[in-house]
């Protein structure tokens, strides 16, 4: 459950004559992650492609080119269906054919509609200019300029240049043409580059510029028309052959990694040598599928079962005698007849990771994935993730009517969404939900309404979240709370830490992590001790007494200074080791880790209170509130106090007169509304990010890498194709 699904590296050996056979049965059971053939072999080369993979591949870019042309979509598929060679040849040519030609117009078509757009854009400046286009052009004794610029510094630019004797501008806005004397273009340009001024291109024709304009238009309609009419021929050839193209696509998908499957093997002139890894429980299984398939004429060897340490090498190496019991005798090479003569593993490396989590924890899979998949040699923290990240939420949030909602969104994710990292979102949400729902009827809060404690707990909830003075303990209590939560939680990632290091012997992973442990345990029990109590906050002595002041009688009154000795000494000698094993640097983590990182779990209380707050002021402005011992009272539920001094707001819907009190209701919907949904999302910003902070950053910092090889079995999952 912590560790990843065992694997055995397994070697499948035979004759040439039946490769095609066992590649077509190793498919089938898709249960084989091929490893990469690394040339380490005498006399055996990786293997070429079978016969035919150029031009499946060739047909498979084809298909993909079109389903992309089309816009395909998985849910365009339909039912699934056989797609024979014979389709893939004849119906594959006539769609590309139907659709290249309808693409090659498309293309034309919108091509020749953008020089129509900007055609008109253009001429829509000429008819803004309002001159006959035959007047801006033609002159022998004139130079014309036509653009866009400021004409009064173009005219005092125009009578201080040389070469220009007489000019006139003609402008409408920015629209501006203007004619020099005598013709100089050259001049003329001159003169133009120092003031602003774009110049437009004068379009061929003449006469009105306005009837252009009309043509252009009446153009582009026409072109929209036909572009419309070849994008729906499309559309319809879509609905056509999408499924066949789907199905096409798989088809063809699998036909390649079949015929390429050689390139990782060994190969020789008559033999073949494939190598990869599989789930130790379904070695059996493939070696009867093989024997059905083929009979004698393959040899399966599973190599090892292996655990590795870190840097991939083998620590506990079941041979093949221990895991088969019939084992041939000393190291050898691989036979070139088919026959193995003692197997030795033509390629290295970690096997890949098949995360073995119960049920329920499998949706933070994703949560992990996010940071990376473990590797095989790690823990794996799915589990540790799933009993910690819903209760820091839940505890955070801690409201009935909130964690509903949760709950009903990752429902609605969980059982609508077919991508499988919303699903399992919505798995999270679900848990977290559920805890914050918990949480919510031990604080007796609905929406931040009190109300629920009144029905449940007649009054009196176990517990409550310490934002009013008169349960300013609790507020104290939730703070201790956090870092004695933050205590265990970092010593629980020291102890897996401490278990993935085993592998380098017990004294060593004792001195890696073990060290730490007692660094942060002894620190904490010192902190904890009434030794040197006075720098130390007195309610650290009181929130968990029995006596007066106490928020949950527990009768802690702090360790004693014998233990905070103690704690000390365990602290001081974890600081030792802890040099001993990573040097200098040890005395700066000393604090950041064992220290800081404790303390940055305090933000479970603190989140708690910012959550609580906010709605607490939503519910303060609908329904209005007064003070009484310490405690908030709603008004619209209490009624008026007697003493309006004590009234902290009088709430929106407590209006005394038809027309205020119909607009404040109308307010208070408003505002309750937007309010709790505003407080709704937040909680995941703020308590979610807040919660996976805490176990991205403190908890997996202390053991977690990351960096597994996922498992990719040889074969392919049929969706829209049909074997046959």
């Amino acid at each position: 459950m912590l560790r990843p699904e065992r694997m055995s590296r397994v070697s499948v050996t035979g004759s040439k004559a039946v490769m095609a056979d066992v590649i077509e049965t190793v498919h089938d059971m898709d249960l084989f992650h091929i490893t990469e053939y690394d040339g380490t072999f005498d006399g055996f080369d990786p293997g070429d492609p079978t016969e035919g993979a150029d031009e499946a591949s060739d047909k498979l870019v084809t298909v993909r080119a079109l389903e992309s042309t089309l816009g395909v979509e998985p849910e365009d598929a339909g039912p699934t269906r056989l797609v024979t060679d014979d389709a893939l040849e004849d119906e594959l040519e006539e769609i590309r054919q139907d659709v290249n030609e309808l693409d090659d117009r498309r293309d034309e078509l919108q091509q020749e509609l953008q020089e129509v757009e900007d055609g008109i854009e253009r001429m829509e400046f000429f008819v803004r200019l309002g001159i006959d286009l035959d007047l801006l052009s033609g002159y022998d004794s004139l130079s014309v300029a036509v653009g866009e610029g400021d004409a009064d510094a173009i005219r005092d630019t125009l009578a201080d240049a040389d070469g220009i004797e007489n000019f006139e501008v003609f402008a409408e806005g920015a629209a501006l043409a203007a004619f020099a004397h005598p013709a100089d273009d050259q001049a003329l340009d001159d003169a133009m580059v120092g003031v602003e001024f774009a110049a437009v291109e004068l379009p061929d024709g003449e006469g009105d510029p306005e009837t252009y304009l009309e043509e252009l238009r009446h153009r582009r309609q026409r072109l929209q028309s036909q572009l419309t009419t070849v994008e729906d021929e499309l559309e319809e050839v879509k609905l056509d052959v999408a499924g066949f193209l789907l199905a096409a696509e798989e088809k063809l998908t699998i036909e390649v990694q079949k015929r390429e499957a050689p390139l990782s093997f060994a190969t020789s002139e008559n033999a073949f040598v494939a190598e990869g890894w599989i789930p130790t429980d379904e070695v059996d299984t493939f070696e009867d599928g093989l024997r059905s398939a083929v009979d004698d004429h393959v040899e399966v060897d599973e190599l090892e079962r292996a655990d590795y340490d870190g840097d991939g090498y083998p620590t506990e190496r079941e041979s093949v005698a221990e895991a088969t019991g019939d084992a041939n005798e000393g190291a050898g090479e691989v036979a070139t007849d088919g026959g193995t003569s003692g197997i030795l593993p033509m390629s290295t490396g970690m096997p890949p990771v098949v995360q073995e989590n119960p049920g329920p924890s499998r949706p933070f899979e994703s949560l992990v994935k996010v940071i990376n998949l473990p590797k095989y040699t790690e823990l794996d923290p799915t589990v540790a993730l799933f009993l910690t990240f819903p209760l820091f939420f839940g505890f955070m949030i801690g409201d009935l009517g909130y964690g509903t909602l949760y709950f009903l969104i990752g429902y609605v994710m969980y059982t609508r969404m077919e991508s499988d990292i919303f699903r399992s979102l919505g798995g999270v949400g679900m848990w977290a939900g559920g805890f914050t729902a918990v949480f919510g009827v031990l604080y007796g809060e609905f929406f931040g309404l009190h109300q629920l404690g009144e029905i449940v707990w007649n009054g009196h909830p176990p517990i409550h979240k310490g934002l009013q003075p008169h349960y300013l303990t609790f507020a104290q209590a939730w703070l201790l709370g956090s870092v004695v939560a933050g205590t265990a939680h970092l010593v629980w990632g020291r102890a897996m830490d401490f278990a993935n290091n085993l592998d380098h012997g017990i004294g060593e992973a004792f001195v890696e992590s073990g060290s730490w442990i007692m660094l942060t345990v002894g620190l904490w029990l010192w902190v904890f001790s009434t030794q040197a109590r006075g720098p130390k906050p007195e309610f650290m002595y009181t929130v968990f007494s029995s006596g007066e002041g106490a928020a949950i009688p527990l009768g802690f009154t702090g360790f004693s200074p014998t233990v905070g000795t103690v704690g000390l000494a365990l602290a001081a000698v974890g600081l030792v080791l802890a040099i001993y094993a990573e040097g200098a640097i040890a005395l700066v983590e000393s604090i950041t880790q064992a220290f800081g990182h404790v303390l940055s779990y305090s933000r479970l209380a603190a989140v708690l209170l910012a959550k609580a707050g906010m709605a607490l002021a939503v519910n303060l402005l609908v329904f209005g509130a007064y003070a009484h011992d310490g405690e908030f009272h709603l008004i619209f539920f209490n009624g008026f106090p007697e003493h309006s001094e004590s009234v902290i707001f009088a709430g929106v819907v407590n209006g005394s007169e038809p027309v205020v009190l119909a607009l404040g209701w109308l307010a208070g919907i408003v505002i309750l509304l937007l309010g709790h949904l505003l407080v709704l999302v937040l909680g995941v910003t703020s308590a979610g990010l807040q919660a996976i902070r805490l176990e991205y950053v403190e908890f997996f910092g202390k053991f977690y890498e990351g960096g597994g090889k996922p498992y990719d079995p040889f074969g392919h999952v049929r969706e829209y194709t049909a074997e046959g």
